[in-house]
């Protein structure tokens, strides 16, 4: 069954990236009906009877599942079709990955009432800040494309694409907002794992790979904010932090995972 819907949620995705500008409204269904069906997909690949299933395809395609929301949603306040021709193949290409990739089982029996709330707002902190990297991405483009940087335009249809976004004011506010709320879920997750790893390991950190990149994340969030609270800092600075943070927590989490469930054809459990 997962199978055939991951498919089919390909499709979808496909099928609305070349859905006519004009036509919105029939745009809009097949992505709602597309973002609805990978949700359905991934419960089915994440959700078993008292286990969960978790590997660095599930949390990629998550991730894009959450980005295709908030475009959903900011879509209705701010013209973002544009966005569709970036974001749609991507979150094709994630939706499907998990059939290819399950990732471990990890079996709840036995394990603390925390431990199920500390894989959901990791996955919500991680999927949070992918979305702002992915945001910073093409705020990147969008400057690229104003200034022609080096002289150099951009590919048309790529230009056709960066002119129907928002001004780059409007979308640095949107990418504060994001990296606002990532940072909170993020610091949640860490608090959160610390308890877990008292009440399972019976220490406060296990100083691992991943705890050390993802404590270096958060920092450089950090740093993030105050810099924009206190300093004012814009542009090329805040993209940069942005995407150094994001790549900090994707070799923390993806990235390990990858590894070993791929490369090494070891379970993280």
């Amino acid at each position: 069954m997962q199978i055939y819907l991951s498919f089919l949620v390909v499709v979808l995705y496909l099928a609305a990236v070349f859905v006519p500008f004009p036509q919105r409204i029939v745009g809009a269904g097949v992505s709602v009906l597309a973002w609805l069906l990978h949700a359905a997909s991934l419960w089915l690949a994440v959700f078993a009877d008292d286990a969960l299933r978790i590997g660095f395809a599930t949390m990629l395609s998550a991730a894009l599942w959450v980005t295709v929301s908030v475009y959903l949603i900011e879509n209705r306040n701010f013209s973002l079709d544009g966005l569709k021709f970036l974001l749609f193949p991507p979150a094709a290409g994630f939706s499907i990955l998990p059939v290819f990739f399950p990732g471990a089982v990890i079996a709840l029996t036995g394990k603390t009432a925390m431990f199920p709330w500390h894989v959901s707002i990791a996955l919500l902190a991680y999927s949070t800040l992918t979305i702002a990297a992915f945001h910073a991405a093409i705020m990147s483009l969008q400057d690229k494309h104003l200034h022609k940087l080096r002289s150099r335009t951009l590919q048309p249809w790529l230009s056709a694409v960066i002119d129907k976004l928002p001004a780059l004011l409007t979308m640095e506010k949107v990418l504060f907002r994001l990296i606002s709320v990532g940072f909170v879920l993020l610091s949640l997750t860490v608090l959160s794992g610390i308890v877990f790893s008292e009440q399972v390991l019976g220490v406060a950190f296990k100083w691992d790979h991943k705890t050390i990149l993802s404590l270096l994340s958060w920092l450089l969030f950090a740093i993030l904010l105050v810099g924009r609270r206190w300093r004012g800092w814009r542009g090329k600075t805040v993209l940069n932090f942005t995407l150094s943070g994001f790549l900090t927590l994707l070799l923390a989490y993806v990235g390990s995972r990858f590894v070993l469930e791929v490369v090494l054809h070891r379970s993280m459990v």
